[in-house]
């Protein structure tokens, strides 16, 4: 018999202390950490995608914790990160970019009788939002983005075109933007989602 003079519930008996419930500020707390890290070069672009859906939905803190238990305090004033690339130049040529490599929040590719396919779903980015500009003369880019990646396509084709193909759930509010700005001249860039890597994306550290 409990104190209360009603008998125990056998289906809470013995079990631990409830969750303790996320409030808001906690999951913005969480969204700001992943964010910084992301520019810090310690977290992909897929796994930034990933983490900003999971924390963005948390109800317990036991949900928030191991977002971000690989990660640093942003306090501590760490050195900043090298610089992503900036540009991307295939003339007559490729000049693409796949696996663990940085791109600038700003970047420009450059495609004259050639082609620079980039694949950001491992790729380091300076921050939540990425704006490229792609300039193809005869020749094309493609680029293949995680899902639950904001996506916008913008741009002008002549004898050409610009397509976007994207697969998967609509992207959560704050996720990643990835920003396109396609102009081809008998050429064109094809932008695109493919499946992640399945790789497990957290309790692991992703530091470079």
């Amino acid at each position: 018999m409990s104190l209360s003079g009603l008998p125990p519930d056998p289906e809470t008996e013995g079990a631990g202390p409830p969750a303790i419930r996320a409030s808001d500020a906690e999951r913005e707390n969480a969204v700001t950490i992943l964010r910084d890290a992301a520019a810090e070069g310690r977290l992909t672009l897929e796994e930034l995608a990933q983490r900003l859906e999971r924390a963005l939905g948390a109800v317990t803190r036991d949900e928030l914790d191991p977002l971000t238990a690989d990660l640093p305090d942003p306090r501590t004033g760490e050195t900043a990160p090298r610089r992503g690339t900036r540009w991307i130049v295939g003339i007559m040529g490729g000049g693409d970019r796949r696996g663990r490599w940085r791109i600038a929040s700003r970047s420009t590719v450059v495609n004259v009788m050639g082609g620079a396919d980039l694949d950001l779903r491992d790729a380091l980015v300076e921050g939540p939002e990425v704006e490229i500009t792609v300039i193809s003369v005869m020749g094309g880019s493609d680029i293949v983005v995680p899902e639950g990646v904001e996506v916008e396509l913008g741009g002008l084709a002549l004898m050409g075109g610009n397509d976007l193909a994207l697969e998967g759930a609509p992207p959560p509010p704050g996720a990643p933007v990835v920003r396109v700005r396609a102009f081809s001249l008998m050429g064109g860039t094809d932008v695109k989602t493919r499946p992640s890597r399945g790789r497990s994306q957290l309790g692991r550290s992703t530091q470079s």
